[in-house]
Parts: structure tokens; C-alpha cells; sequence
């Protein structure tokens, strides 16, 4: 069949029905751009690659469907490596089309050139370049596969030249398998050792979510045992929020009955998780992983299977068919033993948690500092974060998705939210990107435009994507509500500070004269700004009704005070030690 190496690709595209782009326009890519509206492909236009990618993350996320990301050659696609990293470390299946300089001119430094495959080739899961036009559809149809087979990015790269050659082509035949279900020996081995436990748990992380139907067996496999399901860090919505059985997310700021329940573990099925180490670090002073437990890992990929913790039974399979596969291979009377005293026991855990972090208003300083005594003091009438965090939670729908960002205030609210179904949490993942608040969100109600978004950026992380607040405003776009907030630091860097560098703030405090709700109606948004709880409540309320009703975007900044959390990278920090000293003495001039 003849047709244009474009037309090719688009009709690959449909037969995956891959109908979202995000980026911005280039010249390298406008022969498939021209005829995205004719094959019903929305192209949305961002003000930042980064941010466009970000939203790829957020839309694929939230809705399970792949989206694609696309950009000039050169500068434009560099833009989109730290969203594909991202991306990678969320398990995320988006489609990384890269224009490349022409096949031609490729080596001679010409405009726009980048070695483009040696950029992504730690970010991606799977990458080919295209050699010959006629395999156009051929090479994208196996790229596609593969980030559906591996739930991670994948790249195909295209010489910009090889765009508008008719040759003859065959479609592809999509060829899809089923996941594995785990091996016979060590699901039945898993099977006995839980039946066996006095103390069971589940540990549920991404792969849960990912997996069709993995957080329902996962519900009917902790029910049979009456065991406790806690969630990785960052997967608060990998387990329903309203069952008694959720103990909450593990980690940094999370739940400590989660922490307490899970360090009592005699067993502990890990399911559809690599075990990251935020996961599993010690969180309220609580050194919580249980080291003399059995562990039963269970991840599709084999690789990450023992890579960071001890495991007695390594299981490579889908989550949904590995859950139920133990859970028809239980004994009679597997989780009898002291099954009343352990529900008793998450039960008082769980109630005695939720008491305490409704009463927490304040963070603690380390033995030897006092900044979060004197940020209260500078500012008595503002919001803690954790007050913020109440109010906020008094406003939410219960069926909402929320995006939030990476550091201080963000990480802080990691305890609050939970969620009855899968899907609805978004948050930057383990390669920690600063920006990622506002555009995931973004992507998300792109792909669920009849359910409530809200998204989270502290001000530093906010100001890396703010230029968005220029694009999100046009035409359909949709409206969204986020929240930033306010207190002119850049937080987690600078609780590093007080606890090992004797506040020595260096690049740490942001402008107190910029407004960022007043940018929101620069914008032609509505911003508006809270000070107190009540505030806050009302206005997120009302941003609410606003998105859902009035197709109104809302900034909302919680003004609040300079109170640090617990700081991130506790286990890789240590107080510097003097030994050559440094002198401004020593600074030599230079001459030009």
C-alpha cells in the first residue's frame, strides 16, 4: 500500500489510539502536526517542554492511556529529558517521538543538532531510531509495545528528512501477550508462608495500581488474612482510603500506625513494588522495616527483584494475577492465628495515629536548633503547613485527583490525603523533579475532564513552572485549581541548612514582592490569596465550584509560615568538618 511516511505514522498512532500531544510546535515535526486534527489528535501546546512532558505524565497517569510527546529537534526535545526521567521512575507508558536533524546533514554541527538517542538512553525503557522510511510504522508500532509492556517511557527518533517520502508499507499487526502470573513454586511457596503468619502485611506499591484489577485482589487477599495494607511512598491512592485494613503510606512524613503496624510483620507481601528506599526509611524517629521478617517481592521486572532489600520468595508477575493466585492457594486456615488481636491491634494503631496528626500543628526542631521556634515567633497569625494541610483537607472532594510537587510543605501533607479509588494521586516520584505540581495536574484533567483537579507546589517548585499559567488560560484548555504555598523559601534546602550548616542560608530565600496570584490574573486567571484556615477552606471551596461549573482556573496562595518538616535526606547528610579552611583571601582576579 502506498502512502507518505507521515500518513504512515499517524495511522500507527490511531491504531493505538494515541490522541493526545503535548510540547510545542517545530518545523521538524509539522508534517505529522498538519494532519493531527484531520486523524482526531489533540495537539496542546505548553509554554515549556518540561512542563509539556509533565503533563504527558500527569494525563497518562490518571487516565491509563498513552499520550505522546513531541517537539522540535535539538533544544526543544532536550527540554522534555528531566519529564522523561520522571516519567520513567512513574512507571508511566508515554510515547517519546524526537525529530532528529536530517539524515543528510547528521555530524556536521548543523543547526538544531543533538545526539538525541545517547540523551534518553537512561531515561527511557526501550528506544529506536528509524533506518529506512518504508519501516516508519513498523519500528513505531514496536516502540509503542514496549512501553506498554515494560509501563515506562519508550523512544522512537526520526531523521527530519525521512518525513514526506511515499513508499509502499504494510500496517502492523499489533501483537499483544499476556502478563506473566507468577511461577507455579514460589506463588505456592508464598501461599504457605502467609497462611503460616501470625503477623502479615501488605505492602502495595505502583505496580498495584498498574495492574487491572491488582488493588481489588489485593482488597480480597488482605480481607482472607485480615491483614494490614500499607502503600509505598507517593502511592497513597494503591489501596482504598476507607477501608479499616489501610494502614497508610510508608516513608517520608507518612503514616506512622502504617510504620508501626508493618515493624510487627512476620511475612510481608511486597506487591507490585521495587521496594524504593523511600519506601522503607525510617520516618518519626521510627526505624520501622521489619529486618527478621520473611519478604515476598512480586514485580514484572526481574531486575529489581532483591535490589534493595533482603527477600526470601522473588515472584516476576502481574499484581492482580499474583494476588490471586496466593489468595486460591491459602490454607483453610490461613491469618486464624491471633486474628482478633491483630484486628484489635490495627484498629487502636490506626485511631491513635489519626488523633495525632489531627492535633499536630507544629514541626519539631533537632536537638541543637530552634528555626521552627523562631519562624512561629516571626509570624504568630500565619498558617503552620499542617494547618494549611487541615484546612485543605476540610474542602476536598473526596473524588478528586491531586498533583503535588516535590519539597518542604508538599512533603509535609504526605499523611493526609488518601483516596477510595485508584489514579488520584500524582506526585513527582523518586527522580524528584521541582515544577511537577501544575502541569501533571494539568494533563490529568486534560484525560478526566469531569473530575475535580487540585494541584500542590511549594513557591520555589512553583516558580519553575509558572510560565504554564501563560498557556493554560487559551481556548479548551481546561480549568484547574492549584494551590501554592507561600513562604518565600526554598524550604527543604534550607532545613538542610539549620541542622549542618549552621544557617548558612545560601540561595535559599525567594522574593517577598512577587505575587503569584497576582501573575494568575495577569494571566487572565483568577488568583486570589488565603491567610487562615477558614480562608483556605472557603477559598478552595469555591475554586472548586468555579473549575467544575464555571470552567474558571483558580491560583490559590496559602500564605504560611517558615516552619520546616523533617528534612528529606537525613540518611545522606553530615555536619561538614573545616580542615584546609577556605578564605575569600585566596580568590584570585581574573584578567581578561
Amino acid at each position: 500500500m502506498k502512502m507518505t511516511t507521515e500518513e504512515a505514522f499517524v495511522k500507527t498512532l490511531q491504531m493505538h489510539g494515541i490522541d493526545n500531544a503535548f510540547g510545542i510546535i517545530g518545523s521538524a515535526m509539522m508534517p505529522i502536526s498538519d494532519i493531527f486534527p484531520d486523524a482526531g489528535i489533540k495537539f496542546w501546546d505548553c509554554a515549556h517542554e518540561t512542563s509539556g512532558g509533565m503533563m504527558a505524565d500527569g494525563f497518562t497517569r490518571a487516565t491509563g492511556k498513552m499520550c505522546m510527546m513531541i517537539a522540535q529537534n535539538g533544544p526543544g526535545i532536550t527540554n522534555f529529558v528531566t519529564a522523561v526521567k520522571t516519567a520513567y521512575w512513574n512507571h508511566t507508558p508515554v510515547l517519546l517521538v524526537t525529530p532528529q536533524a536530517a539524515n543528510k546533514t547528521i555530524g556536521q554541527g548543523g543547526f538544531q543538532e543533538m545526539e538525541q538517542m545517547n540523551l534518553f538512553a537512561d531515561c527511557v525503557a526501550y528506544q529506536e531510531e528509524v533506518r529506512d522510511p518504508s519501516r516508519i510504522a513498523e519500528t513505531l508500532n514496536r516502540v509503542i509495545m514496549q512501553a506498554k509492556r515494560a509501563s515506562a517511557p519508550a523512544q522512537i527518533n526520526i531523521p527530519r528528512d525521512f518525513w514526506t517520502q511515499v513508499v509502499d508499507i504494510e500496517l502492523p499487526v499489533i501483537v499483544d501477550f499476556e502478563l506473566p502470573q507468577g511461577g507455579d513454586a514460589a506463588v505456592a511457596e508464598a501461599a504457605k508462608m502467609l497462611s503460616e503468619a501470625k503477623f502479615p502485611v501488605i505492602l502495595n506499591g505502583a505496580g498495584a495500581v498498574l495492574s487491572k484489577g491488582g488493588i481489588e485482589a489485593s482488597r480480597v487477599l488482605a480481607e482472607r488474612l485480615d491483614a494490614p495494607v500499607c502503600v509505598g511512598y507517593q502511592h497513597n491512592d494503591a489501596f482504598p482510603g476507607n477501608h479499616p485494613l489501610f494502614a497508610g503510606p510508608l516513608g517520608y512524613n507518612g503514616s506512622k500506625a502504617g510504620m508501626q503496624l508493618i515493624s510487627q510483620a512476620d511475612v510481608v507481601l511486597c506487591l507490585g513494588t521495587r521496594l524504593n528506599p523511600f519506601s522503607t526509611l525510617p520516618g518519626y524517629g521510627i526505624d520501622y522495616w521489619p529486618s527478621d521478617a520473611k519478604i515476598i517481592q512480586v514485580d514484572l521486572n526481574p531486575d529489581r527483584i532483591g535490589l534493595t532489600k533482603k527477600v526470601t520468595v522473588g515472584i516476576v508477575g502481574d499484581a492482580a494475577k499474583v494476588a490471586s493466585g496466593i489468595t486460591a492457594q491459602l490454607a483453610d486456615d490461613a491469618g486464624d492465628t491471633n486474628r482478633d488481636e491483630r484486628k484489635n491491634t490495627i484498629a487502636t494503631t490506626k485511631s491513635a495515629w489519626a488523633q495525632e496528626l489531627t492535633s499536630m500543628n507544629e514541626e519539631q526542631d533537632d536537638p541543637g536548633t530552634d528555626w521552627n521556634v523562631r519562624a512561629r515567633a516571626a509570624k504568630p497569625d500565619w498558617m503552620s503547613p499542617r494547618m494549611a494541610w487541615r484546612a485543605i483537607q476540610a474542602a476536598l472532594p473526596v473524588e478528586a485527583i491531586i498533583s503535588s510537587d516535590i519539597g518542604n510543605n508538599c512533603a509535609i501533607g504526605n499523611a493526609y490525603p488518601s483516596f477510595n479509588e485508584s489514579r488520584k494521586y500524582l506526585a513527582p516520584g523518586l527522580f524528584g523533579p521541582c515544577g511537577y505540581g501544575l502541569p501533571s495536574i494539568v494533563g490529568a484533567k486534560i484525560g478526566k475532564p469531569d473530575v475535580p483537579v487540585v494541584g500542590f507546589a511549594g513557591d520555589g517548585a512553583f516558580g519553575i513552572s509558572v510560565n504554564e499559567l501563560t498557556a493554560i488560560g487559551r481556548g479548551d484548555w481546561p480549568a484547574i485549581t492549584q494551590i501554592v504555598f507561600r513562604n518565600y523559601q526554598w524550604g527543604a534546602e534550607k532545613r538542610n541548612s539549620t541542622l549542618w550548616f549552621d544557617d548558612n542560608f545560601v540561595g535559599t530565600e525567594l522574593d517577598e514582592e512577587v505575587s503569584y496570584a497576582g501573575i494568575a490574573s495577569a494571566c487572565g486567571l483568577k488568583g486570589v490569596v488565603a491567610r487562615t484556615m477558614d480562608e483556605l477552606t472557603a477559598a478552595l471551596d469555591q475554586a472548586i465550584k468555579d473549575q467544575m461549573e464555571n470552567g474558571v482556573t483558580t491560583l490559590i496562595e496559602a500564605m504560611i509560615n517558615q516552619e520546616l518538616g523533617d528534612p528529606f535526606r537525613r540518611d545522606a547528610m553530615k555536619k561538614p568538618v573545616a580542615v584546609a579552611g577556605i578564605s575569600k583571601d585566596d580568590m584570585r582576579q581574573q584578567t581578561v
